[in-house]
């Protein structure tokens, strides 16, 4: 049934494994679920038994000169920091005045009105910034850019430069004592960068040199798997093709990329249920959805063109049901800017007709008491809530589950939510009002524990309604970065299928590995035992970005090599193994000529439109390389006349990898002249298109979950991490956050006002955390205390700031995804509670 198809049962810690039942099919074949993780002490034990290596302790840690902070230093600003009323809509004439001021400042007014211009345009660049689907061709308006996307954008074509002199002035140590804002407003980093053994200062390093030196570390290896290549999302589709053919051409699997840490719960679930990884909803069925539920989103900030959608799906009649913990503004109301009568009149638009406080990690009782009210209204008028005719062509495991829901309790279902039966019934009267129903989440529900319950929740909620293939419904993973989705078709994974091998050999005459490789998790927990030795990362912020900060840099740290793909400097680029690279590459903006001739790209955004992006800017003066040529220089220079790949003649014409894509991957046919019609192409997805779902049994699979329980000890609280709105996933723009009132200032925590008199705490008191798991603690200091409206016994914070308090291994079950959304803190006092200065903090500021 399919309680057993989805139990794993309970985690070895030895091992790392997920064991449980499993159907026979599911055994014999690939499987999504993550039930074969390797755990430290396995790379550890496996590290033994293979080569009698000894793992890694401190003392193999590399030195690049004393205090070298892994953590941003905590800085409050003190008095500098104003907590005020928070924003009564979202967007606006202020997201204008911010977008236009951001870019003019960074670029120039004309450069950076130029820049505005192309941005997102058919014949311009996609925004390096979310991946929300732009409107067709035809329908988009001169200004087709958001407020954060103009901030992304801007803040990769700065006019600031990081000079020659630059990196012999600073050391790395000096250089970590900066907050990680002062190191982005540094600007473009123009000439390659290495930093030696030993050393404690970066250094030039010609482009020969640097793909010479990674040859080396890499040709060294004893085995292509001590080796991991990590993926940021904003990276391209041709070079993320090209990198994972490189990556398994050298021998590895080992392609863990920034999806492990957000949406991977999403697709283990969805792969789970429907068959593939990808949401059904399309732009058209947000705009014809009936009712739309976004859980566990801000979309004001993460995704903020998203509104404009959900504006015109409430001027088509819909209604929306927002689920979080917090009242995001962007969820309440929005105002066009582009809408004169609203900014003249100074009114907005309506989104949110219910908005539900779910408790943190609430998720899966909330959905499952909705169900249980549809469930009544269905046993007393039957046909009323569910579409049986879908349940029974397209689905199995109805009956299980719906015994399942009548065995749920009322009382764990609004204690675990925090939602009273009477707002439950309301959001089950609207949700069986409309067969036109559109369910959206974000990252506040794929970073618990049991993330996947909670979005196969959704799914379940889904097929009762039969809300997959029909107009104006589906599901809507809203992922967070331009082409993370498109870098998961290119084969930006760790555990690719069978198919996808077999297609990717034929194409170029090898045979790919098959073992599995390190996600995001695993590569640091095997960089920690030292078993990888070698970590190149292809853009991103790993170290910010990770889990449990200080286990991260310590794993970093135990590499021969790390290199960084980058446009601007970051604290990645800080913490560094024994050697280290900085590799300047273009922006996406920016114009990149290859064979005489000027090249594009293409991404693939959360709906599964690809489109092609051309940048159009004239480039830094220096010495960069567009990412595609670097992949194509470092396979030639590291595998020579064992490659099968003419590397030099893809990179001469994109044209040419996009034949090669279209010969790999299903649904690239007739990829090169496709994407070239305004606007792209839609991928093929068959639950949307067909209704055809491709998991074991042929049919959409409903799922049952217990409901997760929530126990704290005294004085503790669920914290979960969010952005502000500031910032762009680590990259921070400022120390602004005016949708939630919050000004000058970043270490911040949220609290409900009962819990913060319950605790002996006040309002702007600055305060230490500590997180708990497994008998383990981890802190950070020096936060200051905010009221705010969330449910009682949780708490919010700004990452990467608290990432440091995240366990390595508290991790959702089968995704492997860390729970940034749940963790036990304890909250006390400050010893130290003077202002600091943001910028900069001597190491003597830094002790508590």
């Amino acid at each position: 049934m399919a309680a057993d198809h989805e139990a794993r049962g309970p985690r070895d810690e030895q091992h790392g494994a997920i064991h449980g039942k499993h159907s026979p099919e599911q055994m014999n074949s690939w499987e999504i679920a993550k039930i074969d993780l390797s755990s430290e002490h396995r790379i550890e034990r496996e590290m033994i038994a293979e080569k009698g290596e000894s793992p890694a302790s401190p003392v193999d840690e590399a030195s690049h000169g004393q205090d070298v902070l892994a953590v941003a230093p905590a800085v409050p600003t003190g008095e500098r920091v104003v907590i005020g009323e928070r924003a009564k809509y979202a967007a606006g004439i202020p997201a204008v005045v911010q977008s236009v001021k951001y870019a003019y400042r960074n670029m120039g007014v004309v450069k950076g009105a130029r820049m505005l211009m192309q941005l997102n345009q058919t014949d311009g660049f996609d925004c390096p910034g979310c991946a929300w689907p732009d409107p067709a061709a035809g329908e988009r308006t001169h200004n087709e850019y958001c407020e954060n996307g103009a901030k992304a954008s801007s803040e990769e074509n700065t006019r600031q430069r990081i000079e020659p002199a630059f990196f012999r002035e600073h050391s790395v140590a000096e250089l970590s004592q900066r907050s990680d804002f002062w190191l982005a407003q540094q600007g473009r980093i123009t000439e390659p960068m290495v930093l030696r053994s030993g050393a404690t200062h970066y250094e030039p390093i010609s482009w020969d040199d640097a793909f010479a030196l990674i040859a080396t570390r890499l040709n060294a290896l004893d085995d292509p798997n001590e080796a991991s290549f990590y993926t940021s999302g904003r990276t391209a589709n041709e070079t993320a093709f090209l990198y994972q053919l490189f990556v398994r051409q050298l021998g590895t699997n080992n392609l863990p990329d920034c999806s492990n840490m957000c949406h991977e719960s999403s697709g283990t679930a969805l792969t789970d249920t429907i068959g593939i990884g990808k949401g059904t909803a399309t732009l058209d069925d947000v705009h014809e959805a009936g009712v739309l539920i976004d859980l566990g989103h801000n979309p004001g900030t993460c995704h903020p063109r998203m509104l404009t959608a959900l504006q015109l799906q409430k001027k088509n009649g819909g209604k929306i049901i927002a689920i979080n913990p917090l009242p995001e503004t962007g969820l309440m109301r929005f105002q066009h800017p582009q809408h004169v009568m609203q900014v003249l009149t100074g009114t907005s638009t309506q989104l949110a007709d219910l908005y539900l406080p779910v408790r943190i990690n609430g998720d899966v009782a909330l959905l499952q008491g909705i169900m249980k009210e549809m469930l009544a209204a269905e046993d007393a008028a039957p046909g009323s809530a569910f579409d049986h005719e879908f349940i029974r062509e397209h689905t199995v495991c109805f009956d299980a589950y719906i015994e399942h829901l009548r065995q749920a309790e009322w009382s764990v279902i609004v204690e675990e939510s925090g939602i009273s039966r009477e707002q439950i019934a309301e959001t089950a009267r609207m949700i069986m009002s409309t067969d036109r129903l559109v369910v959206a989440w974000a990252m506040g529900l794929t970073q618990h524990k049991n993330a996947v319950s909670s979005i196969q929740e959704c799914m379940n909620l889904l097929l009762l309604k039969g809300a997959i293939g029909r107009r104006g419904a589906g599901a809507l993973p809203v992922r967070g970065h331009s082409n993370v989705q498109g870098d998961r078709t290119m084969g930006v994974w760790e555990r690719m299928r069978p198919e996808f091998l077999a297609a990717l050999g034929k194409e170029f005459n090898f045979a790919p590995p098959q073992k599995h490789g390190y996600d995001t998790v695993e590569t640091l927990r095997a960089m920690h035992a030292g078993k990888v030795k070698v970590f190149f990362a292809m853009g991103g912020n790993f170290l910010s970005a990770t889990p449990d900060t200080e286990y991260g840099a310590a794993a970093l740290r135990r590499c021969g090599l790390t290199a960084h793909v980058a446009i601007k400097l970051n604290r990645s680029h800080l913490i560094a193994g024994d050697e280290a690279l900085i590799l300047p590459t273009i922006g996406r903006s920016e114009r990149d000529l290859q064979g005489g001739r000027r090249q594009f790209v293409t991404v693939e955004n959360s709906m599964g439109i690809v489109s092609k992006s051309e940048g159009r800017l004239e480039p830094p003066d220096g010495d960069l390389l567009a990412e595609p040529v670097i992949v194509a220089r470092m396979a030639r220079a590291t595998l020579g006349a064992r490659s099968t790949v003419d590397w030099d003649a893809l990179v001469a014409d994109y044209d040419r990898i996009r034949d090669r894509i279209a010969r790999v991957i299903p649904g690239f046919d007739d990829f090169n002249a496709k994407v070239r019609q305004p606007g792209g192409f839609y991928l093929p997805n068959l639950p949307r298109d067909k209704r055809e779902w491709s998991t074991h049994t042929g049919k959409a699979t409903f799922t049952c979950h217990e409901i997760p329980r929530t126990v704290l000890g005294p004085g503790q609280l669920v914290m979960m991490s969010v952005r502000s709105h500031d910032q762009f996933n680590t990259t921070v723009y400022g120390l602004n956050d005016r949708y939630r009132g919050v000004h000058g200032e970043r270490r911040v925590i949220f609290m409900n006002p009962a819990d913060v008199d319950e605790l002996g705490l006040q309002a702007r008191q600055v305060v230490d955390l500590t997180s708990h798991f497994e008998g383990e603690t981890r802190v950070a200091r020096h936060f200051i205390v905010v009221p705010y409206d969330i449910p009682r016994k949780c708490a919010a914070t700004y990452y990467p700031e608290t990432n440091v308090l995240v366990p390595i291994n508290s991790v959702a079950a089968r995704s492997n995804t860390p729970t940034s959304k749940y963790v036990v803190i304890t909250i006390a006092p400050s010893a130290r509670t003077q202002p600091f200065d943001y910028d900069r903090v001597e190491s003597a500021q830094l002790s508590p």
